[in-house]
Protein backbone atom coordinates (compact mmCIF):
# COMPACT_ATOMS: atom_id res chain seq x y z
CA UNK A 1 0.00 0.00 0.00
CA UNK A 2 1.22 3.42 -1.04
CA UNK A 3 2.07 6.32 1.83
CA UNK A 4 -0.74 8.54 -0.30
CA UNK A 5 -3.40 5.19 -0.35
CA UNK A 6 -2.69 5.37 3.49
CA UNK A 7 -3.05 8.36 4.27
CA UNK A 8 -5.95 8.97 2.48
CA UNK A 9 -7.74 5.49 4.83
CA UNK A 10 -6.42 7.38 7.88
CA UNK A 11 -8.13 10.77 6.97
CA UNK A 12 -11.40 9.06 5.82
CA UNK A 13 -11.10 7.05 9.38
CA UNK A 14 -10.49 9.98 11.17
CA UNK A 15 -13.27 11.90 9.65
CA UNK A 16 -15.42 9.00 10.62
CA UNK A 17 -14.76 9.22 14.30
CA UNK A 18 -14.59 12.83 14.46
CA UNK A 19 -18.57 12.61 12.91
CA UNK A 20 -19.28 10.22 15.74
CA UNK A 21 -17.58 11.87 18.13
CA UNK A 22 -18.40 15.51 17.51
CA UNK A 23 -22.39 15.40 15.14
CA UNK A 24 -23.28 18.63 13.75
CA UNK A 25 -25.27 20.58 16.15
CA UNK A 26 -28.37 20.75 14.76
CA UNK A 27 -28.33 16.73 14.06
CA UNK A 28 -27.28 16.34 17.94
CA UNK A 29 -30.38 18.70 19.14
CA UNK A 30 -32.62 16.43 16.61
CA UNK A 31 -31.08 13.12 18.23
CA UNK A 32 -31.58 14.64 22.22
CA UNK A 33 -34.57 15.44 21.60
CA UNK A 34 -35.83 12.26 19.75
CA UNK A 35 -34.08 10.15 22.54
CA UNK A 36 -35.48 12.07 25.84
CA UNK A 37 -39.21 10.70 25.46
CA UNK A 38 -38.17 7.51 25.39
CA UNK A 39 -37.49 5.12 28.91
CA UNK A 40 -34.10 3.70 29.88
CA UNK A 41 -35.39 0.31 28.53
CA UNK A 42 -35.39 2.23 24.77
CA UNK A 43 -38.93 1.74 24.17
CA UNK A 44 -42.54 3.39 24.98
CA UNK A 45 -44.36 -0.11 24.51
CA UNK A 46 -44.36 -3.50 23.28
CA UNK A 47 -45.77 -4.28 19.84
CA UNK A 48 -49.33 -6.03 19.96
CA UNK A 49 -49.53 -7.12 16.19
CA UNK A 50 -47.54 -7.77 13.56
CA UNK A 51 -46.94 -6.27 10.30
CA UNK A 52 -46.86 -9.17 7.98
CA UNK A 53 -49.23 -11.93 7.48
CA UNK A 54 -48.14 -15.85 7.43
CA UNK A 55 -47.75 -17.10 4.25
CA UNK A 56 -50.18 -19.66 2.75
CA UNK A 57 -48.83 -23.23 2.53
CA UNK A 58 -52.17 -24.51 0.65
CA UNK A 59 -50.07 -24.53 -2.81
CA UNK A 60 -47.54 -27.53 -1.27
CA UNK A 61 -47.58 -30.85 -0.39
CA UNK A 62 -46.58 -31.99 3.03
CA UNK A 63 -46.73 -35.45 1.37
CA UNK A 64 -44.57 -35.10 -1.07
CA UNK A 65 -41.59 -34.77 1.15
CA UNK A 66 -42.25 -36.51 4.01
CA UNK A 67 -43.32 -39.97 1.94
CA UNK A 68 -39.31 -40.64 1.57
CA UNK A 69 -38.94 -40.12 5.26
CA UNK A 70 -41.10 -42.87 7.08
CA UNK A 71 -39.38 -43.65 10.21
CA UNK A 72 -36.39 -41.69 9.68
CA UNK A 73 -34.90 -38.63 12.15
CA UNK A 74 -36.74 -35.08 10.54
CA UNK A 75 -33.60 -33.46 12.04
CA UNK A 76 -31.42 -34.75 9.73
CA UNK A 77 -33.87 -33.57 6.47
CA UNK A 78 -34.21 -30.62 5.13
CA UNK A 79 -37.67 -29.70 4.77
CA UNK A 80 -39.18 -26.91 2.43
CA UNK A 81 -38.45 -23.11 3.98
CA UNK A 82 -42.78 -22.80 3.65
CA UNK A 83 -42.65 -25.16 5.86
CA UNK A 84 -40.89 -23.56 8.71
CA UNK A 85 -42.62 -20.39 11.62
CA UNK A 86 -39.99 -16.94 11.16
CA UNK A 87 -38.65 -18.33 14.07
CA UNK A 88 -35.38 -20.35 16.26
CA UNK A 89 -35.94 -22.69 18.32
CA UNK A 90 -34.55 -20.50 21.14
CA UNK A 91 -37.27 -18.50 20.66
CA UNK A 92 -39.59 -21.29 21.12
CA UNK A 93 -38.02 -22.11 24.10
CA UNK A 94 -38.15 -18.55 25.70
CA UNK A 95 -42.46 -18.86 25.65
CA UNK A 96 -42.04 -21.07 28.94
CA UNK A 97 -41.83 -17.47 30.50
CA UNK A 98 -44.68 -16.69 29.91
CA UNK A 99 -46.37 -18.11 33.14
CA UNK A 100 -43.80 -17.65 34.79
CA UNK A 101 -45.66 -15.59 37.73
CA UNK A 102 -46.24 -19.04 39.08
CA UNK A 103 -42.87 -20.05 40.04
CA UNK A 104 -43.19 -16.18 41.74
CA UNK A 105 -46.08 -17.36 43.85
CA UNK A 106 -44.41 -21.07 44.47
CA UNK A 107 -41.39 -19.52 45.91
CA UNK A 108 -43.93 -17.24 48.21
CA UNK A 109 -46.11 -19.90 49.19
CA UNK A 110 -45.34 -21.49 52.79
CA UNK A 111 -47.23 -24.80 52.60
CA UNK A 112 -45.14 -27.87 50.11
CA UNK A 113 -48.67 -28.61 48.87
CA UNK A 114 -49.25 -24.92 47.93
CA UNK A 115 -45.87 -25.19 46.14
CA UNK A 116 -46.42 -28.84 44.37
CA UNK A 117 -49.95 -27.10 42.54
CA UNK A 118 -47.96 -23.73 41.28
CA UNK A 119 -44.65 -25.59 40.06
CA UNK A 120 -47.08 -28.56 38.33
CA UNK A 121 -49.12 -25.72 36.77
CA UNK A 122 -46.14 -23.88 35.79
CA UNK A 123 -45.05 -27.06 33.76
CA UNK A 124 -48.20 -27.61 32.34
CA UNK A 125 -49.10 -23.91 31.32
CA UNK A 126 -45.41 -24.21 29.12
CA UNK A 127 -46.95 -26.33 26.87
CA UNK A 128 -49.85 -24.43 26.52
CA UNK A 129 -48.55 -22.29 23.42
CA UNK A 130 -48.01 -25.50 21.50
CA UNK A 131 -51.64 -25.37 20.82
CA UNK A 132 -52.48 -25.42 16.72
CA UNK A 133 -48.52 -23.83 16.38
CA UNK A 134 -48.47 -26.64 13.17
CA UNK A 135 -45.65 -24.96 11.40
CA UNK A 136 -41.65 -26.17 12.52
CA UNK A 137 -39.03 -23.61 13.54
CA UNK A 138 -35.54 -23.41 12.27
CA UNK A 139 -32.72 -24.87 13.50
CA UNK A 140 -30.30 -22.41 15.38
CA UNK A 141 -26.83 -21.82 14.42
CA UNK A 142 -24.21 -23.21 16.25
CA UNK A 143 -23.09 -20.97 19.66
CA UNK A 144 -27.11 -18.70 18.41
CA UNK A 145 -28.07 -17.26 21.20
CA UNK A 146 -31.53 -15.40 22.45
CA UNK A 147 -32.03 -13.14 25.33
CA UNK A 148 -35.33 -12.65 27.17
CA UNK A 149 -35.70 -9.65 29.68
CA UNK A 150 -39.03 -8.96 31.33
CA UNK A 151 -39.64 -7.38 34.54
CA UNK A 152 -38.69 -9.94 37.39
CA UNK A 153 -36.91 -12.37 35.44
CA UNK A 154 -34.14 -12.97 32.43
CA UNK A 155 -33.74 -15.55 30.23
CA UNK A 156 -30.91 -16.99 28.00
CA UNK A 157 -30.57 -19.46 25.48
CA UNK A 158 -28.14 -20.55 23.56
CA UNK A 159 -26.98 -23.38 20.89
CA UNK A 160 -24.60 -25.29 22.12
CA UNK A 161 -24.97 -28.49 19.86
CA UNK A 162 -25.57 -28.78 16.21
CA UNK A 163 -25.29 -32.33 15.86
CA UNK A 164 -27.21 -34.30 17.45
CA UNK A 165 -29.24 -30.13 17.73
CA UNK A 166 -29.15 -29.04 21.65
CA UNK A 167 -30.70 -25.98 23.30
CA UNK A 168 -30.01 -24.85 26.72
CA UNK A 169 -31.46 -21.71 28.54
CA UNK A 170 -31.46 -20.67 31.52
CA UNK A 171 -33.35 -17.99 33.53
CA UNK A 172 -32.47 -16.03 36.45
CA UNK A 173 -35.00 -13.98 39.05
CA UNK A 174 -34.60 -12.87 42.50
CA UNK A 175 -37.28 -15.52 43.45
CA UNK A 176 -36.08 -18.54 41.26
CA UNK A 177 -33.82 -20.16 38.71
CA UNK A 178 -34.94 -22.29 35.85
CA UNK A 179 -32.60 -24.21 33.51
CA UNK A 180 -32.42 -26.84 31.33
CA UNK A 181 -31.62 -28.69 28.34
CA UNK A 182 -33.72 -29.81 25.15
CA UNK A 183 -32.70 -32.39 22.30
CA UNK A 184 -35.61 -32.75 20.11
CA UNK A 185 -36.35 -36.15 18.46
CA UNK A 186 -38.61 -35.91 15.42
CA UNK A 187 -39.99 -39.20 13.58
CA UNK A 188 -42.76 -39.16 10.68
CA UNK A 189 -44.76 -42.20 11.13
CA UNK A 190 -46.90 -42.32 7.85
CA UNK A 191 -50.38 -40.03 9.52
CA UNK A 192 -48.51 -38.15 11.95
CA UNK A 193 -45.09 -36.73 13.39
CA UNK A 194 -44.28 -37.16 16.48
CA UNK A 195 -41.17 -34.73 18.96
CA UNK A 196 -39.60 -36.13 21.98
CA UNK A 197 -38.25 -33.40 23.64
CA UNK A 198 -35.45 -35.55 25.61
CA UNK A 199 -33.56 -33.60 28.70
CA UNK A 200 -34.53 -32.41 31.84
CA UNK A 201 -35.75 -29.23 33.42
CA UNK A 202 -34.77 -27.68 36.42
CA UNK A 203 -36.17 -25.41 38.54
CA UNK A 204 -34.51 -23.97 41.86
CA UNK A 205 -36.56 -21.84 44.70
CA UNK A 206 -34.59 -19.32 46.35
CA UNK A 207 -36.80 -18.80 49.03
CA UNK A 208 -37.09 -22.70 50.31
CA UNK A 209 -33.75 -24.17 48.97
CA UNK A 210 -35.75 -26.33 47.03
CA UNK A 211 -34.95 -27.97 43.25
CA UNK A 212 -37.53 -29.22 41.21
CA UNK A 213 -36.87 -31.27 38.07
CA UNK A 214 -38.90 -32.80 34.79
CA UNK A 215 -38.72 -33.97 31.43
CA UNK A 216 -41.71 -32.64 29.01
CA UNK A 217 -44.48 -35.24 27.43
CA UNK A 218 -44.02 -36.55 23.63
CA UNK A 219 -45.92 -33.83 21.28
CA UNK A 220 -47.28 -35.23 17.96
CA UNK A 221 -48.80 -33.64 15.19
CA UNK A 222 -51.74 -35.80 13.37
CA UNK A 223 -53.23 -35.63 9.92
CA UNK A 224 -50.22 -34.90 8.10
CA UNK A 225 -51.17 -35.98 4.89
CA UNK A 226 -54.89 -35.73 4.63
CA UNK A 227 -57.69 -33.98 6.88
CA UNK A 228 -56.74 -31.09 9.11
CA UNK A 229 -53.88 -31.12 11.16
CA UNK A 230 -54.01 -30.82 15.44
CA UNK A 231 -51.74 -31.45 17.91
CA UNK A 232 -51.58 -33.14 20.76
CA UNK A 233 -49.20 -33.77 24.27
CA UNK A 234 -49.47 -37.28 25.50
CA UNK A 235 -47.49 -39.57 28.43
CA UNK A 236 -46.75 -39.24 31.96
CA UNK A 237 -44.63 -36.00 33.77
CA UNK A 238 -42.67 -36.76 36.87
CA UNK A 239 -41.86 -33.91 38.75
CA UNK A 240 -39.50 -34.33 41.89
CA UNK A 241 -38.69 -32.06 44.60
CA UNK A 242 -35.12 -33.51 45.26
CA UNK A 243 -34.29 -32.04 49.40
CA UNK A 244 -38.47 -33.35 50.38
CA UNK A 245 -39.02 -36.19 48.32
CA UNK A 246 -42.62 -34.91 47.35
CA UNK A 247 -44.01 -35.55 43.40
CA UNK A 248 -46.25 -34.74 41.14
CA UNK A 249 -47.69 -37.29 38.96
CA UNK A 250 -49.18 -35.39 35.75
CA UNK A 251 -50.70 -37.36 32.98
CA UNK A 252 -51.62 -36.12 29.59
CA UNK A 253 -54.29 -38.06 28.02
CA UNK A 254 -54.07 -39.30 24.39
CA UNK A 255 -56.85 -38.73 22.26
CA UNK A 256 -57.62 -42.14 20.28
CA UNK A 257 -60.49 -43.89 18.35
CA UNK A 258 -62.44 -44.07 21.39
CA UNK A 259 -61.03 -41.64 23.44
CA UNK A 260 -63.01 -38.37 24.06
CA UNK A 261 -60.28 -36.78 26.54
CA UNK A 262 -58.29 -34.64 23.71
CA UNK A 263 -55.89 -32.40 25.81
CA UNK A 264 -56.85 -33.26 29.31
CA UNK A 265 -54.36 -33.54 32.32
CA UNK A 266 -55.38 -35.20 35.68
CA UNK A 267 -52.85 -36.29 38.33
CA UNK A 268 -51.88 -36.13 41.86
CA UNK A 269 -49.36 -34.75 44.38
CA UNK A 270 -47.37 -37.03 46.24
CA UNK A 271 -45.69 -36.12 50.14
CA UNK A 272 -42.43 -38.07 51.11
CA UNK A 273 -44.66 -40.44 53.04
CA UNK A 274 -46.17 -41.12 49.13
CA UNK A 275 -49.85 -39.86 50.58
CA UNK A 276 -51.83 -38.24 48.33
CA UNK A 277 -52.19 -34.40 48.76
CA UNK A 278 -54.34 -32.84 45.82
CA UNK A 279 -55.30 -33.99 43.02
CA UNK A 280 -55.64 -32.32 39.61
CA UNK A 281 -57.65 -32.01 36.35
CA UNK A 282 -57.83 -29.78 33.41
CA UNK A 283 -56.62 -29.00 29.49
CA UNK A 284 -52.94 -28.35 28.87
CA UNK A 285 -54.58 -25.59 26.05
CA UNK A 286 -56.70 -23.85 28.60
CA UNK A 287 -56.60 -24.37 32.46
CA UNK A 288 -55.52 -26.28 35.33
CA UNK A 289 -57.40 -26.87 38.66
CA UNK A 290 -56.30 -28.72 41.84
CA UNK A 291 -59.14 -30.02 44.12
CA UNK A 292 -59.16 -32.33 47.66
CA UNK A 293 -58.44 -35.78 47.76
CA UNK A 294 -61.71 -36.66 49.58
CA UNK A 295 -63.17 -37.34 45.96
CA UNK A 296 -62.48 -40.22 43.69
CA UNK A 297 -60.84 -39.49 40.63
CA UNK A 298 -61.97 -42.15 38.78
CA UNK A 299 -65.50 -40.43 38.85
CA UNK A 300 -64.28 -37.01 38.41
CA UNK A 301 -64.12 -35.82 34.29
CA UNK A 302 -63.01 -31.83 33.13
CA UNK A 303 -66.77 -30.65 33.00
CA UNK A 304 -67.23 -31.15 36.96
CA UNK A 305 -64.42 -28.10 37.05
CA UNK A 306 -66.16 -26.21 34.39
CA UNK A 307 -69.06 -25.97 36.53
CA UNK A 308 -66.98 -25.73 40.15
CA UNK A 309 -68.51 -29.26 41.62
CA UNK A 310 -65.09 -30.48 42.79
CA UNK A 311 -64.29 -30.39 46.69
CA UNK A 312 -62.64 -27.24 47.47
CA UNK A 313 -61.12 -26.85 43.75
CA UNK A 314 -59.12 -23.79 43.06
CA UNK A 315 -57.85 -22.92 39.80
CA UNK A 316 -54.06 -22.78 39.68
CA UNK A 317 -53.95 -21.48 36.07
CA UNK A 318 -55.88 -20.01 33.20
CA UNK A 319 -54.47 -19.36 29.85
CA UNK A 320 -54.33 -15.74 28.18
CA UNK A 321 -56.26 -14.95 25.50
CA UNK A 322 -54.35 -14.89 22.41
CA UNK A 323 -54.35 -11.64 19.67
CA UNK A 324 -57.18 -11.25 17.28
CA UNK A 325 -54.55 -11.80 14.75
CA UNK A 326 -53.49 -14.75 15.98
CA UNK A 327 -55.32 -16.89 13.23
CA UNK A 328 -53.08 -14.74 10.38
CA UNK A 329 -49.57 -15.21 12.24
CA UNK A 330 -49.23 -18.79 12.99
CA UNK A 331 -50.98 -18.99 15.93
CA UNK A 332 -48.89 -16.67 17.92
CA UNK A 333 -49.80 -16.00 21.23
CA UNK A 334 -49.87 -12.25 22.54
CA UNK A 335 -46.64 -13.31 24.72
CA UNK A 336 -45.12 -14.10 21.77
CA UNK A 337 -46.00 -10.47 19.98
CA UNK A 338 -43.38 -8.74 21.99
CA UNK A 339 -40.63 -10.97 20.74
CA UNK A 340 -37.58 -9.43 18.53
Amino acid sequence: MSTQEKKSIDSDEDEFYECEASPKKGNHSRQHSRNSSLPKAGYNSHRTRLPVKMFSRSEFSVWSILKQCIGKELSKITMPIVFNEPLSFLQRITEYMEYSDLLTKANESPDPTSRMEYVAAFAVSALSSNHERLAKPFNPLLGETYELVRPGVRLTAEQVSHHPPVSAFHAESENYSFCGSIHPKMKFWGKSVEITPKGNVILHLKKWNETYTWSNVVCSIHNIIIGKMWIEHYGKMDIKCIQTGWETILNFHSCGWRSHRQHEVDGYVLSEDKEKMKYFIGRWIDNLYSYDVTANMDNIKYEDALQNQLPNQRLLWSANKRSDQSHEVNKYSSFFLIFN
